[in-house]
């Protein structure tokens, strides 16, 4: 740590708050908090809490788990110890996050991190879950008693987030015998219209020449106009991601990696020479092309997203336009590896956008961003 005195200041008491980290360490170290995640559940104050257990879960103290789950698992005993004030309706619910939620949870951490959009699903479909218990209690009625009509008058005074959210508690219901069968309509997905394709390399040409802008926005940002990721995804890249290979930089997305083009190759290997967050203890070593403030955790993609936003770039728009152009120069499968995305959602893509794989070759080419030229090699 360059700065010793920003570790100390972190563990140094603060006004209004009666418990500090110190208190905490103290407190381990004493034995009157078991080194569990279970007891990390209940410690306030809950930021300080969160953030040493990450520390012990970097030294190998703790277990590794997944940080989204941490946190629902945390949130979870205060909205049925708060939220919900009838003994029966927090069991059902108690019983609906233990034993479905949290199980897809962990099951898609085994596969890949869980992404902070993923878990503030998880917290909409419980809250939903609460909110319809209590609708059916207003109602004199209990999901024993619930019927199709009521399901109906339900879905009629909710919007497509509700019903959608709250579709999943009810399929649980149905199959665990708690109700009778429902017909639950199909959940909509209201996709953003993409970004004009003109207005896409605008922003491109603006980004890779405005050197005013911070080094961190231009990075991600280029990542999600030319190569269509998600920012959950662009805050887990690392530094090993971007491959060099001779004169040429490559971004590995998918297999094989793609090939990234001269002016943003500097601006992502710029960015790798003067990361932020690498002075403290946590993350001089860090991996992470986005390093967080936290332990061994990447920048969080909302506070990504916020930094592209202030470029003009909005996050699924600029995404949807630059898949479009892909799956119009290439085979979707193709693009599909390529990127990290699933064939069927880049087959999707291509049949809205009226391409056929035997017209890509002949697909036209957009204009080079204005501003620069590309050179033929890095040496030039």
């Amino acid at each position: 740590m360059n700065n010793p005195l920003s570790g100390l200041t972190w563990l140094y008491p603060r006004k209004g708050r009666a418990r500090t980290p110190a208190d905490l360490l103290r407190e381990l170290g004493r034995g009157q908090i078991e080194l569990t995640h279970e007891a990390f559940h209940i410690l306030e104050p809950w930021r300080a809490a969160a953030h040493l257990r990450e520390l012990l879960m970097a030294c190998g103290v703790l277990p590794v788990i997944d940080k989204q789950i941490c946190g629902f698992e945390r949130w979870l005993p205060g909205h049925l110890a708060t939220i919900i004030t009838d003994p029966d309706h927090a069991q059902i619910i108690r019983r609906y996050a233990t034993w479905h939620l949290l199980p897809q949870l962990r099951a898609k951490a085994e596969r890949k991190p869980i992404t902070p959009s993923s878990r503030r699903r998880a917290h909409d479909q419980v809250t939903q879950a609460t909110r319809f218990l209590e609708w059916l209690a207003d109602q004199g009625l209990t999901l024993a008693t619930c019927r199709q009509s009521d399901i109906d008058s339900w879905h009629v005074g909710n919007g497509p987030h509700r019903r959608a959210c709250l579709r999943t508690f009810l399929l649980w219901c149905i199959e665990t015998k708690l109700s009778q069968r429902f017909y639950l309509p199909a959940p909509q997905s209201n996709r953003a219209s993409p970004m004009p394709p003109e207005d896409r390399i605008e922003l491109i040409g603006h980004i890779l020449t405005d050197e005013d802008q911070p080094l961190r926005s231009r990075a991600a940002a280029v990542i999600v106009l030319l190569y269509a990721q998600p920012l959950s995804r662009v805050a887990r890249l690392t530094i090993d991601d971007v491959i060099r290979d001779g004169d040429q930089v490559l971004l590995r997305l998918g297999e094989p990696p793609s090939p990234v083009p001269e002016p943003v190759a500097d601006i992502l290997l710029g960015w790798i020479e003067n990361r932020t967050n690498m002075n403290t203890a946590t993350n001089r070593n860090s991996r992470w092309l986005f390093p967080g403030r936290r332990a061994g955790q990447p920048m969080h993609p909302d506070t990504l997203g916020g930094l592209v936003k202030a470029l003009g770039v909005s996050n699924v728009p600029a995404r949807t336009s630059a898949m479009r152009q892909h799956v119009q120069q290439m085979p979707a499968p193709v693009v599909a590896d390529a990127l990290g995305y699933h064939p069927v959602t880049t087959t999707k893509l291509a049949a809205e956008a009226a391409e056929t794989w035997s017209r890509y070759v002949t697909a036209p080419r957009l204009r080079s961003p204005a501003g620069w030229k590309p050179s033929t090699t890095r040496d030039n």
